[in-house]
C-alpha cells in the first residue's frame, strides 16, 4: 500500500500514468497468454480462465485490498462489482469487433455457460450478505465464508464440465476452433512465462496506485463513493480485461477472450471476500457508507450476467448492428445503471 500525499492534480496524474500502464500491460498479456496456451497444449479456455483471468485481476485484488485496509469499505465491495460490471460490458464491445457473426456465437463453450452461471450465484451471495443482519464469524461475514465454499464448488464444476462435457454446442460456419498456431511449438517456454509475469506484476503495482490515487480523489471531491470505485477504480482496473480481449479478438482467439473476460469475474467476486479479511471494522458489507446504491450497483451486475448467460445459450448469429441481441442490451443496461447511480448522490 502506497501513502500519497499529494494535491488533487497530482492524485488525478497518478491515476491516469497507472492506468495507461495497466493498459499497455494488457496488451501484452494477451499475447503472452495466447501463444502460452499453444505452446503449452492447455487451451485458450484454460489459459484464459486461469492464468489470464487471475493475472489481470490482480489490480482490482490490489485496489480493492487496499480499500479495505484503509477502512473505504464501499470502495473495496464498488471496485469489485463494478469491476464486474464493466468486465462483462467488454463483451459488447468486443463483439462489435469481431464483425463476422456474434462473438458469443462463435466462441461457444460449455465451460463458458457453467462458468457464468456460477459466476451469478457468486453475485447472488453478495446481494444475500448485504440484505442480511451485521454479523461476523472471527473476523468475516458468514456470506464471506459462503463465497469462498462456493468458489470452490464452482472450479470443480468447472473442471469437471471441461474434461467431461455431457453436451457440446453446435459447430456451424461461423465457430472459431481454438486451434494452435502453426509454429507454436517452437517458442521457448522461459521467455513467454518471464514476459507474462512482468507484465502481471506492473499491473499488480499499477493497480495499487490506481485504488490510492482513487481513495484520494474522492475524499477531496463531491464524486460519491460508488461512482468513483464503480465507474472510476473499476473502469482503471479493469482496464487489462479491456485491452486483453480486444487483443485477443483481433488475433482470432475469441474462446481466450471470453474466457478472460468470464474467467476474470470469477476471481473479481472473490475481491470482496479478500477485502473482507482485511477490512479491520467488522462486516465489510455493512461498513460506512453501505447501503441501497451498493445493492443497485450488485443488482446491475447479477442483470448483466443473466443476459450474458441467455446470449451465450441463445447464441444468435447476427443481430442490430450486426451484433447479438445481448452485446446490446448489455450497453443499454450499463450505461443507464451508472446514469442512475450517479442521480443517487
Amino acid at each position: 500500500m502506497y501513502e500519497l500525499n499529494l494535491p488533487l492534480w497530482g492524485d488525478v496524474t497518478v491515476f491516469i500514468m497507472a492506468a495507461v500502464v495497466i493498459g499497455v500491460s494488457g496488451v501484452k498479456l494477451a499475447e503472452y497468454a495466447d501463444r502460452l496456451a499453444d505452446r503449452t497444449g492447455l487451451g485458450e479456455a484454460v489459459t484464459g480462465t486461469i492464468m489470464l483471468g487471475l493475472i489481470t485481476a490482480l489490480p482490482g485484488l490490489a485496489a480493492s485490498v487496499t480499500a479495505a485496509l484503509q477502512g473505504h469499505a464501499v470502495l473495496a465491495l464498488s471496485n469489485a462489482m463494478g469491476g464486474i460490471a464493466f468486465q462483462t460490458t467488454v463483451l459488447a464491445l468486443a463483439d462489435v469487433l469481431h464483425r463476422k457473426a456474434n462473438l458469443e456465437h462463435a466462441a461457444a463453450s460449455a465451460t463458458t455457460m457453467i462458468q457464468t452461471i456460477m459466476l451469478i450465484l457468486l453475485i447472488t451471495i453478495v446481494l444475500l450478505g448485504l440484505g442480511s443482519p451485521n454479523v461476523v464469524i472471527g473476523p468475516v461475514h458468514p456470506a464471506t465464508l459462503l463465497l469462498l465454499a462456493g468458489a470452490v464448488m464452482a472450479f470443480w464444476l468447472t473442471y469437471r464440465v471441461q474434461e467431461e462435457p455431457m453436451w457440446h454446442p453446435r459447430h456451424t460456419s461461423e465457430t472459431v476452433l481454438d486451434e494452435p498456431a502453426p509454429g507454436s511449438q517452437h517458442e521457448r517456454l522461459w521467455l513467454l512465462w518471464t514476459g507474462l509475469v512482468f507484465s502481471g506484476l506492473l499491473t499488480l503495482i499499477s493497480g495499487s496506485l490506481v485504488a490510492e490515487s482513487a481513495g484520494n480523489i474522492q475524499d477531496k471531491t463531491n464524486l460519491s463513493a460508488p461512482i468513483v470505485g464503480g465507474l472510476l477504480m473499476a473502469g482503471a482496473t479493469s482496464l487489462p480485461e479491456l485491452v486483453t480481449c480486444l487483443a485477443a479478438v483481433r488475433r482470432g482467439a475469441l474462446t481466450l477472450a471470453v474466457s478472460d473476460v468470464v474467467g476474470g469475474n470469477f476471481f473479481d467476486v472473490l475481491f470482496i471476500a479478500a477485502a473482507d479479511f482485511t477490512f479491520l471494522s467488522g462486516s465489510i458489507y455493512h461498513g460506512p457508507g453501505m447501503g441501497t446504491r451498493e445493492i443497485l450497483l450488485t443488482t446491475i451486475t447479477l442483470l448483466l450476467n443473466v443476459v450474458l448467460l441467455s446470449g451465450l445459450i441463445y447464441r444468435q448469429k447476427h443481430g442490430p448492428g450486426n451484433i447479438g441481441f445481448e452485446s446490446l442490451l448489455m450497453l443499454v443496461i450499463y450505461l443507464a445503471g451508472f446514469i442512475v447511480l450517479s442521480l443517487m448522490q
